[in-house]
């Protein structure tokens, strides 16, 4: 699914579809580093280890932009999000995949709240709620 994908107008009960990612080690650390989150656990592999933690894991900012990267690859890029409520679960460690899928929950005019969980092999990595307003396209008026 690209960033140029229109979904249409959101109706309540719509699964979207899955989407897989990869959890690389450059994600991880690219993903901390760019959300300026320098905490050792998301980039030091020994350091991780030393705290108890089987390698680097992703952080919780990479997570919510890849929850709303999601949901905007999924509505379109006139899509718009209002509020991401996430909590995570299981951690991303390098070498995973994590599955997002969600569910349109309820539609409001032009505003849909979305229930996403993204998984992988060890459990559920995030679970929440997006509200995201989607425009009517030209010439159609919302519901």
């Amino acid at each position: 699914m690209g960033s140029e994908k229109r979904a249409g107008r959101p109706v309540a009960g719509t699964e979207l579809p899955p989407l897989e990612i990869p959890v690389t080690r450059t994600l991880i650390v690219a993903g901390a580093i760019a959300s300026r989150d320098y905490q050792d656990v998301h980039h030091d592999a020994e350091l991780a280890r030393q705290k108890g933690s089987p390698d680097v894991f992703m952080n919780i900012l990479t997570t919510n932009g890849l929850v709303g990267r999601y949901i905007t690859d999924h509505f379109g890029p006139t899509a718009v999000l209002r509020k991401v409520a996430i909590r995570l679960g299981a951690p991303n460690y390098p070498g995973d995949t994590m599955v997002l899928s969600g569910r349109i929950e309820e539609v409001d005019g032009d505003t849909a709240t979305v229930r996403v969980v993204g998984a992988n092999a060890i459990g559920r990595h995030v679970t929440g709620t997006v509200t995201v307003t989607v425009p009517a396209p030209d010439g159609e008026a919302a519901s």
